[in-house]
Formats: C-alpha cells, structure tokens, sequence
C-alpha cells in the first residue's frame, strides 16, 4: 500500500539515524521554506578578479551621490569595490626613494632590492613600485615594475628584501644598479591562525626575529623528498636544518645547488602535506630550541578589519593596530587612498560607530592615546560625539573611557537595533547611549557566554545571536541557551584555534543566519552552520549543516543580493599582486541562477538531503505502519516522486539497512533519475528500514521537494 513520506523540517544530527525517524539527518547545500527544503540559489563572481589574500571584512554603503560600495579588507589589502571595479585604497605606510636598488641573476625569477636602511619589511608584506629607473646588466624595464604591486618573497637582511618576477633575468644580471620609488602598505598580518610561539610554552618555543625565507620552486605531496628552493642564498648547508612551509616542519642536513638533500619529511612532531609550487619556506634552523610549536595557549591573530561607516567616510580598523579613513563622496574617491585619523588611539582590537549619537568606539583599546604598549584588552574608549578626532574627555564633551570587568578580552561588538552589544571572552554586556555626563550605560547581561570570535555574533529583529565556545546563544532582553539538533557535529569537529575565522552572515531574504568556520582539519573556512530565524519554534528549530564555504558575508541590503567572499589558499594568481603567495579570495554575488559561476568556468552547485531510517511493523488488518519498530522487513515495489518545483534532473536514491549498526546499501536499480514528467518509479528494494536521499548531479538543476509516497509491504521477519 503507498504511504505518504512526511518529515520534520531542518537536521536532526543527535540522534542515529535509527532514531531519526520521520526527520532529515544530513545534506547539503539545502535550506527550508515553509517547512520544506529545497536547494540554495547559485552565486556568480564579481569583479575582474581574484583579490590578494583571505577576506576578513566587508561592508556596504552608498554615499550621498548614489553610488553603492562594496569595501573589502583583506589580510593584505583594503579594496573599495563600485561598478564592477575593484579599487586599492590601503593605506600607504611609508615612501622611499632608492638609487642603486637591483641585484638580479641570470635565469633567476628573484629579484634583490637594497635599501639604504632598515626596510622594517617582513615576508608577504605589499610594496608599490613606481618612478623606475634602468638597470645596467638586466633586461627588465620600467613596464615591469612601475605602478605593480609586489609581495615580498624574503627579507635576507634588514636592509634587503627579494621578490619574486614573472619571468627569469635574461640579462647578465645586475648588481645593486637601477633605481625605485617604493611605498610600503601597512601589514594587516596572517591569512591563517596558527598556535604561536613564546617564552616558557612548550619546550622553549620561539623564533628568530628575522628568520630567512623563500619560496618552494614546483608543488611537492606528503611523500616528496626532493624539495627544491627558488633561493638558497644563506640557508645553512651543514648539520641538521628545518625549514617549514606551512605547518609542516621539514629537516634536511645538505643543499645541492638549489636542491635540500638528506630531507625527513612532517619533523618536530608534525604532519607531512602537500604544498603548492610558490609556497613560503622559512628557515626555522635558528628558531630558539629548533623553533617547536607551542604547546600552551598562545595563538597568532590573522590579519583582520573591522570596517564601519561615519556618514560618508569608511573607518577602517585593522586589529590591533591603526584605524584610518576613506571618504567615499570624493569626485576623485576611487584614486585615493584611506589615511591615519589623526587623534585616534593607534591600536584596538575592534571598533564601531554607535547610532544614532554618533561616537566612533574602541575596544581592547589604548589606555594612553598613541602608546601601543599601553593596549588593555578590556579597555573601551569612544570620542566626542560628531568627531572622530577628539577623544581626551573633557568638561564640554562626550568622550569618555570604560573598563569592563569580567572576562580576560574584549572578543567583538555589534551594534544593535537599542543597544551595543559587546562580548568578552566570557560574558555579554550592553553600551547604551545615556547622554551627558556618563555618555553611555554599561550592563552585564550575561556570564558564561562569550564570544568565540570577532566576527561571530550579529543581530536582527532585536535579537543577537552568537556562536560561543559553549554553544549557540541569543539575547533578546534575556539570555538564552539555543536549542541546536546540530551542536555535536559542529562542536565534535571545529578548529577552536581558528577562531577568530568563524564569521556570522545574514541572508533575511530567507530568513537564515548562518555561521562559516574551520573543520578541526583544517585552517581555512571549509563549513557553515545554519539557523531559520523565521521559521524555527521552540518545539522545532530549524537548522542545516554544509560545505559552503565563506570568509564574509554581506546582506542584501545596500546591493540587491547577498554578497560574500570565498578563499583559496592554493591559487595564488590574484589579479593585482605580482609573486602573491598568500591565496586568493573571489568576490561573490549570491542567490543568483542555480550554479557557481566564475570568470573562468559554470560548476555544479550539487545539493542532497537525506532522511533518517524509517520501518514498518504488522498492523491491523495486514496494514503496515510507518511509525513501526522494525519487527517485519518491507519490500518496496515503487515510489511516487512529488516536487513543488523541480528544474532539470534529480536524483534519488533508497539507501538499504537490515539493522541498525549495519552499513548502508543503495536499492538494486538505484539511483533513480527523476524528470519533471516522471509519474513513478518501480523499485525492487527489500530491507528492515530505507533513508530517502535526494539529490542533483549537474548544472542547471534546481528542486524543491514535496511528499513522495512509497508502495511497501510486510515481507517476513529476516
């Protein structure tokens, strides 16, 4: 007899799939509208290119001409994007002019450069080139430096840095000849967050605080031994040396020519991987006790921004160091570049600009302006209302400090519809404007709730919600601990150390907040989490899990659709930097068509959603029951697929199990292609329970699912 199939709406990933019944236990790729799930929108590349390094912030605006902005920091540049144009607007750190800059090799790719005296430079720093001059003895000339930007590959010495070309020397080679105007960007820092080094962790960790690099000359897997280096210039070439790349520490005790011999993979307890032609090698042979990692609690922040707007102007903040603006409604706004406020404190931890009174507000700040020695992790400080240059409290202004005191940091702050919400390591407070004299009231408002990242909390409609390392939070008026039926896959399986890359996004479209984060394998965004804000009850919250992966998330209310950034660490062909070897990031516009599009290629956007296992047992009269135990095994002869919509093909599959802990096995005739005109499908499938599992395998396919029925019959006890 047909039996309808109904499930409850969102994953239920606490219980077996045994125990699942009459729910989904897995997918991906998928959300639920009124109860019903269907296969997220497609997304399509923006942008002429790839951006330099991981995306840590963005932010929209539109000034007061109209013209919309999209402003994106990465670990390495601030873009401004408009009209379908990225633009640089990082601050420039310092100029300098250089005369008897060039040494170069034949058949080389490396390029020295020399400054008269300390650069200050460390590897995968950003310098602009311009202002050339020829140099005696090589066939590079000004079109291969003027107006390019370069990362720098090594520092061999505080006054020489290498890049790297896109072609060898061809010349003779030059030696110290040429000339060049270099401006040095401000370092924003790691694309990744590492454990770091330091006195006392560990045994003995630390590192040299200017330790020698290069770069990987051809991709190598976990097994190669041959490693060959784009430079050996003062790597040591006797004993027993390291060198890592990446996390991977690697030992070796000779070099020939360019080549290390005598090499032991995955050394000091590490794990031997694989890493792309041009990957940052640096000589650890000088690290403090062989440069171990650490194995206390001290973790290298990546490069991060907190980015807001104050009318017109961006403030743009990077962590732990300046903050700087942009005016946006410039006529020239897209050929300039952000600058230092002046008065500012000049290193914080995060920052907003609190509405509607309008103060510009720093967190884990300075506690004596322009001394970053002085930065207290807990100390709050804002300025003078209207002005972003003022922030020494006076008699006559609103400027004014704050300690908060419970917690060890400040983790992050969002601003919210009545309130600032501020989180610490440990606890939720609120920064409300009260006016004159206090300027603002602070409230504790929850304790064992922190923050587990910067970039991890958000509100809407009223309400914050946030990840923590205790769970899912929300606070609306009162602190609640969120029901979540995905809490231990997520917390099962979560790098704690990247923390600081969990990053919140909403799409209100849809109703969703979903958090993007590092699986325990892995250092860069690779999952995401998502909760229905709209459609969830207390009975029933709706969450997913997937494999979507997104360092920032924007919503769609400046640009039409929802924006968001996606980060390859193993492309490093961005479209402005020349010898990039930080990973690219692709701007994306969201809910778009049903597939990935790029500037390069159209790829299957491939969504499934499975249910948990449902079985039968003798009922009256013969009948079957689908809220049975199991008792009988069920033959099923057929299925009768129902979609609300379906575009293309999909496919579904009837996953097999006798008993609980047995593996799955697909139906005989399985899987099944569905096409919008197909009626029925005739089966012959035979087992205790069946998952439904359905699916689509190509581009231009897109579904949402209705009620399938199932034709099933007792067939015996074993």
């Amino acid at each position: 007899m047909l039996q309808k199939l109904n499930f409850l709406p969102g994953f239920n990933k606490q219980l077996t799939p045994t125990q699942a019944e009459g729910q989904w236990v897995d997918g991906d790729n998928v959300r639920f509208r009124y109860n019903t799930p269907e296969k997220i929108g497609g997304w399509q590349q923006l942008g002429p290119g790839k951006l330099t390094g991981s995306a840590r912030a963005m932010h929209h605006i539109v000034n007061r001409s109209g013209i919309k902005f999209s402003i994106i920091g990465t670990n390495r540049i601030l873009y401004a994007y408009s009209g379908g144009v990225f633009y640089d607007i990082h601050p420039i750190k310092s100029t300098t002019t250089l005369t008897n800059a060039f040494s170069t090799t034949n058949g080389s790719a490396t390029v020295t450069i020399t400054f008269t005296t300390g650069h200050g430079l460390a590897p995968g720093d950003i310098i602009l080139l311009d202002n050339f001059t020829a140099i005696t003895g090589s066939n590079y000339s000004a079109s291969d430096f003027d107006d390019k930007k370069f990362m720098v590959t090594s520092t061999p010495t505080n006054t020489t840095i290498t890049i790297t070309m896109p072609s060898n020397e061809s010349g003779a080679g030059a030696t110290t000849s040429g000339g060049i105007r270099v401006q040095i960007y401000y370092n924003v820092g790691p694309a990744e967050q590492l454990p770091g080094f330091g006195y006392g962790l560990g045994s003995w960790g630390g590192e040299a605080s200017n330790p020698l690099t290069t770069t990987l000359n051809g991709a190598i897997d976990a097994s190669t031994t041959t490693i060959v280096l784009t430079s050996v210039v003062n790597f040591p070439s006797t004993g027993t040396n390291f060198i890592r790349i990446g996390t991977e520490d690697i030992s070796y005790t000779g070099i020939s020519g360019n080549t290390l011999t005598g090499v032991t993979r995955g050394a000091r307890s590490t794990t031997a991987a694989s890493h792309s032609n041009g990957a940052t090698i640096t000589n650890t042979s000088d690290f403090v006790a062989w440069g171990e990692a650490a194995s206390g609690d001290l973790v290298i922040d990546p490069g991060m921004w907190s980015v807001d707007n104050f009318g017109d102007k961006i403030i743009a903040l990077i962590h732990n160091a300046q903050v700087f603006e942009w005016d946006s409604n410039l006529s020239n706004a897209t050929s300039t570049r952000a600058t230092i406020i002046s008065g500012a404190p000049t290193a914080s931890r995060d920052m907003l600009v609190s509405t509607p009174d309008r103060h510009l507000v720093f967190y884990g700040t300075e506690t004596t302006i322009g001394d970053q020695s002085t930065q207290d992790d807990m100390f709050i400080r804002f300025s003078d209302q209207e002005n972003i240059n003022s922030y020494t409290p006076t008699a006559t202004n609103t400027a004014g400090t704050q300690r908060l005191a419970d917690g060890s940091r400040i983790i992050g702050a969002v601003r919210g519809r009545d309130a600032i919400y501020v989180w610490t390591d440990t606890s939720l407070f609120t920064m409300r404007f009260i006016g004159p004299p206090f300027t603002f009231g602070f409230a504790q408002v929850g304790t064992n709730c922190g923050l587990i990242g910067m970039n991890a909390a958000l509100e809407v409609d009223g309400a914050a919600y946030w990840l923590s390392e205790n769970g899912f939070f929300r606070y609306s008026g009162n602190l609640e601990t969120m029901t979540c039926l995905v809490e231990d896959f997520v917390f099962d399986d979560i790098n704690t150390t990247a923390n600081q890359l969990v990053n919140a996004g909403l799409n209100n479209l849809f109703g969703e907040i979903t958090w993007f984060y590092c699986s325990s394998g892995s250092t860069v965004v690779n999952r995401s989490v998502t909760y229905n804000y709209m459609e969830s009850s207390p009975q029933r919250p709706i969450w997913t899990t997937g494999s979507l992966a997104r360092t920032t998330w924007q919503d769609s209310s400046v640009f039409g659709k929802p924006h968001a950034t996606d980060y390859d660490a193993d492309s490093n062909t961005s479209y402005d930097v020349v010898g990039n070897t930080d990973g690219c990031t692709i701007y994306y516009e969201h809910e778009t068509g049903t597939d990935q599009v790029t500037s390069s290629a159209t790829t299957t956007v491939a969504a499934n959603i499975e249910s948990g296992d449902f079985d039968i047992t003798r009922g009256q009269g013969g009948g079957a029951d689908l809220r049975g135990d199991g008792e009988f095994i069920m033959k099923i002869r057929r299925f009768i697929p129902d979609f609300l919509s379906q575009t293309g093909n999909t496919q579904v599959t009837l996953n097999l199990r006798d008993y609980s802990n047995s593996s799955q096995a697909s139906s005989p005739l399985g899987p099944f292609t569905i096409t919008s005109s197909t009626t029925k499908v005739d089966t012959r499938a035979r087992a205790r329970s069946v998952a439904l599992k359905v699916a689509n395998t190509g581009s231009s396919q897109d579904w949402k699912l209705g009620s399938f029925r199932l034709d099933i019959q007792a067939d015996g006890r074993r």
